[in-house]
């Protein structure tokens, strides 16, 4: 396995993760949040310590994704461009540059295949 498809892998991991994450809170504060002591005076752990740590897990897996997204564009093959790729794969062409004309400075002609510089 190369390096991009580590990335790959991760990404879809991190991101079903943060599905999961989003899709557990409520906007009106009844997901899982309110699962956990909701009905009953007493509370084991508090709504507001499982509210913070699915706002927080939210943040760290959404910026982790930003991160592996990121550094997986140093992992892609061929990323720096055409040439580079050309090089990696051994099909390197040389091409010949169409000589030019020379011009005589001194008078600003142009000079012909018979005149000497």
């Amino acid at each position: 396995m190369n390096t991009f498809t580590i990335f790959l892998i991760l990404i879809i991991l991190v991101s079903f993760l943060l599905v999961v994450v989003v899709m557990v809170q409520n906007p009106k504060g009844g997901g899982l949040s309110s699962s956990f002591g909701g009905g009953g005076t007493q509370q084991l752990g508090g709504v507001k310590k499982t509210t913070d740590f699915l706002d927080k897990s939210t943040w760290a897996l959404a910026t982790l994704l930003l991160a592996l997204i990121l550094a997986s564009n140093f992992a892609i093959p061929g990323a720096g461009g055409v040439e580079d790729s050309k090089i990696i794969n051994g099909s390197e062409t040389t091409t010949t540059v169409p000589a030019t004309t020379p011009v005589d400075t001194a008078t600003d002609n142009i000079a012909t295949p018979g005149d000497s510089l």
